[in-house]
């Protein structure tokens, strides 16, 4: 087994969980989440030379978790919104009746924000990606994605009056 398959093989791993939550939020369904980690995780093993080591792994799978679902969406001739609220709603909850109601007040505020502003929220506040590697997730600048995330902030904590 070559180095980059090694690499592929003991970190996808750890970020299983995390390519779970990120593909439930784009398609909203748990078996449909399964097939896309799956596909995703069989273009990154075909593809494994072309990851440059050294880069952010976790970013490289979202990509191509993106471009995946995206293509699969073009195929299907129809646009989706992705329910960020649902991952949300889906999370288990240690503590009290009040962190339930926040979390499900935080999922309907998210399912109000724009679909670029959630994704933008997911990427860096759920999976804990860098601006950096949610800019080259998401394929624009770095300055877009922090100018977004400082909108989306705002958005949330607006729907959630703490503005």
């Amino acid at each position: 087994m070559a180095s980059h398959e090694i690499i592929l093989a003991r970190a996808t791993r750890v970020l299983l969980p995390a390519l779970r939550a990120y593909a439930y939020s784009l398609t909203r369904n748990p078996w449909d989440a399964d097939d896309l980690v799956q596909e995703t995780l069989l273009k990154a093993l075909a593809n494994v030379s072309r990851f440059e080591i050294g880069t952010s792994l976790k970013a490289w799978l979202v990509t191509i978790m993106r471009n995946t679902f995206r293509n699969t969406l073009k195929r299907r001739g129809r646009e989706s919104l992705r329910d960020a609220a649902a991952i949300a709603l889906e999370v288990a909850i240690t503590g009290g009746q009040e962190a339930g109601l926040l979390l499900r007040d935080t999922a309907q505020a998210l399912d109000k924000m724009s679909p670029e502003h959630q994704e933008v929220i997911i990427l860096v506040g759920a999976l804990g990606l860098s601006h950096e590697d949610a800019a080259a997730a998401v394929g624009c600048p770095v300055g877009t994605i922090k100018s977004r995330l400082t909108r989306a902030r705002q958005q949330l904590a607006g729907l959630l009056g703490e503005g």
